[in-house]
């Protein structure tokens, strides 16, 4: 297992070093740059514009640049953000403290209550219970998560203030852990709900296919109860079709709220990563998309690791 991980991580870094030019490149084809969106006045003089150009290095050839910025990765720096004045991994280290926050607790939204439908929708297949779990599922499953959370705003905000619009925390008086719970219920919920519908459906189905099996029949002949039967044997096969899902949903821990974020102006690295594409935010948006690039890979690697351990018929060499 020490060697297919190692083997693994150094396939990684050509794919990095890759991921970094192809959006270091496609970044600056973009028009427009990050000296043109900090001068707000259009009639500043362009041998100004020319001179902060050249204090940031943006009047060298792109290849030129590229090497300065890859000799900056290697050496643990991102680089200076050109809107925040301060370095790139200062602030997205101190954004993504709010991001894996409501991530995360939308992920176990999803993955908790997934399960507990998916289990109980298998149960009883065709009944009134499955049925109404199945097309509920469904037709969340088509809702777009900033329509979920406009939605949720609404109802729960507008027509029945029960919960703040937006933001982490309480302008004045708020940032305590009760105010920023009370500002996390919206967004998780906004965020999980689509998660939840799908997890219900994979475990649905897999539930139902695996119930079909003699090793399930024989179980069933044996006297066990219902509860080892559902648990102790069919969810155990179960669980393997449900890691590469949750492995693939891994990477949006960190930037895959990027709408919910703007719709409920959460300060997290998916609402950064939108206002720092407007801004031209160079070094921002590829240390961004590299972090993703990266917590793709890991989550692909992790997902493997747990196949081993869930079955043991899998060997890594």
């Amino acid at each position: 297992m020490r060697k297919f991980i190692l083997k693994r991580i150094l396939q990684m870094i050509p794919l990095i070093i890759i991921s970094i030019t192809i959006n270091f490149v496609l970044i600056r084809m973009a028009p427009g740059d990050p000296i043109q969106y900090l001068m707000s006045d259009p009639d500043a003089p362009a041998a100004y514009i020319d001179e902060l150009r050249a204090a940031h290095g943006l009047d060298k050839p792109i290849h030129i640049q590229f090497i300065i910025y890859m000799r900056k990765v290697f050496t643990g720096d991102l680089g200076y953000s050109f809107f925040f004045n301060q370095p790139v991994i200062g602030i997205i280290l101190e954004r993504i403290q709010a991001t894996l926050l409501l991530t995360v607790t939308a992920f176990l939204i999803s993955l908790v209550f997934g399960v507990t439908f998916g289990v109980i929708a298998s149960k009883k297949p065709y009944s009134l219970t499955d049925t109404s779990l199945s097309i509920s599922s469904m037709i969340v499953w088509a809702m777009p998560s900033f329509w979920v959370a406009m939605l949720l705003i609404v109802i729960f905000a507008v027509k029945i203030p029960i919960f703040p619009i937006g933001g982490m925390q309480t302008p004045a008086g708020g940032g305590d852990l009760q105010d920023i719970l009370w500002h996390l219920v919206l967004p998780a919920s906004a965020l999980g709900l689509g998660g939840m519908a799908g997890y219900t459906r994979l475990i649905r189905a897999n539930m139902l296919e695996e119930m079909g099996k003699d090793y399930i029949i024989y179980a069933w002949s044996k006297g066990l109860s219902e509860r080892s039967v559902y648990y102790g044997h069919a969810f155990r096969n179960v669980l393997l079709p449900m890691v590469t899902s949750i492995g693939l949903r891994l990477r949006f821990l960190f930037t895959g709220a990027a709408l919910t974020e703007i719709v409920f102006g959460w300060p997290g690295i998916g609402r950064l990563l939108n206002e720092s594409i407007f801004r031209r935010d160079y070094y921002m948006i590829s240390s961004i998309f590299v972090m993703i690039a990266i917590v793709t890979m890991l989550s692909n690697l992790l997902a493997d690791v747990m196949y081993a351990y869930i079955d043991p018929r899998i060997r890594y060499r």
